[in-house]
């Protein structure tokens, strides 16, 4: 279900909840005689990821400030979205050794190189930049990819069915005396 602006908080949210609790006695909950139970999970979507510019190409959205724009792209590469406090490059990490930086800056051979260098070995490092002036697979340990053509590539065109693919999608951990369903 999508709602907007302020009937979700006025109307649906509350609704939602009665239902949940087994305090609503009217519509669907009367008919189909529900008794409670069930759950529901509350997002505000950010702006779109892309917008055209005045010349019709794709680029990043002014909407988006740089940790928006890390957190979105942590999410559509799989990455789990933790920035580091000290290490400039860690957006984000997949597994305790693979890592993401997410950069609007175009980044030069002698950057790249400078990253490779931090990274080390036992790493790899995805980095995501708007542009690059080196060849991608000169860096055994990075992997380097424009940021529009990457968010292009996995966007879904042409569907209204709200079927949104996110990958590290956060598990709601069950309320007290809730049951859970199992599924084989």
């Amino acid at each position: 279900m999508v709602e907007l602006r302020e009937h979700c908080h006025t109307r649906i949210i509350p609704r939602l909840k009665k239902v949940i609790d087994g305090e609503d006695p009217s519509g669907i909950t009367k008919t189909v005689d529900w008794r409670g139970g069930g759950g529901f999970r509350y997002y505000r979507l950010a702006p779109s990821l892309l917008a055209k510019d005045k010349w019709g190409n794709w680029v990043i959205n002014t909407d988006y400030n740089a940790s928006m724009l890390a957190e979105t792209l942590c999410k559509l590469e799989g990455f789990t979205y933790a920035p580091s406090d000290s290490v400039y490059w860690q957006h984000g990490h997949s597994t305790e050794r693979d890592f993401i930086y997410v950069t609007t800056a175009s980044l030069t051979h002698e950057q790249l190189q400078q990253l490779s260098d931090e990274v080390g070995p036992e790493r790899s490092l995805l980095v995501l930049c708007t542009a690059f002036r080196a060849k991608a697979d000169a860096y055994p340990n990075l992997t380097v990819k424009k940021i529009p053509k990457q968010a292009l590539s996995r966007c879904e065109w042409g569907h209204d069915d709200y079927s949104l693919q996110v990958e590290n999608l956060p598990k709601a951990l069950p309320e007290p005396g809730q049951q859970t369903l199992e599924l084989e």
